[in-house]
């Protein structure tokens, strides 16, 4: 006697593309600009910790797959806000003066917040951060998809939407998980 069994979900043996082409990213991001303001709003209507252990076995899985140090473009393209702290620790490590750090490598506006002055940081070569040990919170926390509440965060994921293949790729395939068509 012989059993027949159905399936009822699709089993693929092959992990989703990534895309991890910078141009490519770009250009998509531009042709999804409607789809992903709806995705948006989409999102919003959902519950957060739902959402959130979707994002983060995502994010695990795609991170493990992209190395950054082939793209390193968050350190050639973002603003990153120090503290005092944070700039007393680099200092330290680079043998400088508090004041020479400051001039050779920090912005400072009126209200007190300081950024680094130039992009791409100063502190890249060959895409790998030579301070990786010492570099600053908001380094090592991008792209930030790892941390709790990814929808209070979705202004700044779509902010860096165009530049991060770890946001691109988590994104997309968010999307494909949570169903979402841009015809609803």
């Amino acid at each position: 006697m012989f059993v027949t069994f159905n399936y009822i979900c699709k089993i693929s043996t092959h992990p989703p593309y990534l895309e991890i082409n910078l141009s490519s990213i770009a250009g998509l991001a531009a042709a999804k600009q409607t789809e992903n303001d709806n995705f948006i709003s989409f999102l919003k209507t959902l519950d957060g910790k739902a959402v959130d252990g979707i994002v983060h076995p995502l994010t695990e899985s795609i991170s493990a797959q992209i190395d950054c140090s082939n793209c390193g473009n968050c350190c050639k393209t973002l603003m990153i806000n120090i503290t005092n702290e944070e700039a007393d620790k680099l200092s330290g490590h680079l043998q400088l003066t508090r004041n020479n750090f400051d001039e050779q490598y920090v912005e400072k506006g009126s209200n007190g917040m300081m950024i680094m002055n130039k992009m791409p940081c100063h502190f890249l070569n060959n895409n790998k951060c030579t301070v990786y040990e010492n570099r600053f919170s908001g380094c090592r926390e991008f792209p930030a998809m790892h941390l709790p509440d990814f929808k209070e965060r979705l202004f700044t994921t779509f902010m860096h939407y165009d530049r991060c293949p770890i946001i691109f790729n988590v994104v997309e395939q968010l999307k494909s998980k949570l169903n979402f068509s841009n015809n609803t």
